[in-house]
């Protein structure tokens, strides 16, 4: 079993950047994938950005694509969700998960841990 526990939410505006941290305990190994996904009022969880903890392959979702960077470090069992250019359409619950594989896929049926969430407000 695999704890996840996401931090670094807030409200911002506009333009300002946040990261977030997602620590994971338990039961993790390197050969894992770790990924981002979002839930914003009223709407369907979306993917963000996934990362391979051996090889460091990453993926992006199109809309954060050049904005948002998603890093590791091993050493803290933690991953790293830096967010820049903040626009009011990324305000959502932001979730960290976790899968036992090496592919950075977008679908969340292929993660089988989550956080808890935590909330991203940017206002205009």
């Amino acid at each position: 079993q695999v704890q996840l526990v996401e931090s670094g939410g807030g409200l911002v505006q506009a333009g300002d950047s946040l990261r977030l941290s997602c620590a994971a305990s338990g039961r993790t190994f390197s050969r894992s994938t770790m990924a981002w996904f979002r839930v914003a009022p009223g709407e369907e969880r979306e993917f963000v950005a996934a990362i391979t903890l051996v090889g460091n392959k990453t993926n992006y979702a199109d809309s954060v694509k050049g904005r948002f960077t998603i890093s590791q470090e091993n050493a803290k069992n933690t991953v790293y969700l830096q967010m820049n250019s903040l626009k009011p359409e990324d305000t959502a619950v932001y979730y960290c998960a976790h899968n036992f594989g090496t592919t950075p896929y977008s679908g969340y049926r292929y993660y089988g841990s989550w956080g808890q969430g935590t909330q991203v407000t940017v206002s205009s």
